[in-house]
């Protein structure tokens, strides 16, 4: 459970409004890819559904480790996986797979998940809380 004044208390991963953003930019890419959009395409196919389901991963595990440190570093992590998306949806417009106005929504999207691990991690990176696990035993 990560707590603050200013922020949210997290009792599970599924309340991080990053992950639940996530999950929404997840759930828009299988629908274009379940109805054919992305052709035959598997590898590119392989690629967006696991760069996509890496943002959602790595919040939740990140979460899960009780730890700041880790848990910031996991949220980096997701990031990078967000950047990685945002390259696989040009090569989707490029390709015809999405048309321009799918590729601003999902590109939005995807926007609006990497402000909200950003803001995520500063809050971390500066809460004097450091996570469950380094508590103080008694």
């Amino acid at each position: 459970m990560f707590t603050s004044s200013s922020m949210a208390t997290f009792k599970k991963f599924e309340e991080i409004k990053a992950w639940q953003k996530a999950r929404e930019l997840n759930q828009l890419l299988g629908k274009f890819i379940d109805t054919g959009k992305f052709k035959s395409n598997f590898r590119l196919i392989n690629q967006i559904e696991g760069s996509a389901g890496s943002i959602m991963d790595n919040i939740a595990e990140g979460f899960e480790r009780s730890g700041n440190r880790e848990f910031i570093q996991f949220l980096y992590i997701a990031k990078g996986s967000c950047g990685e998306l945002r390259s696989q949806l040009y090569r989707a417009v490029d390709r015809n797979y999405v048309d321009q106005t799918e590729f601003d929504e999902l590109y939005s999207l995807s926007l609006e998940v990497i402000v909200m691990l950003q803001k995520l991690i500063d809050y971390l990176e500066n809460s004097d809380f450091k996570g469950h696990k380094y508590k103080e035993r008694k």
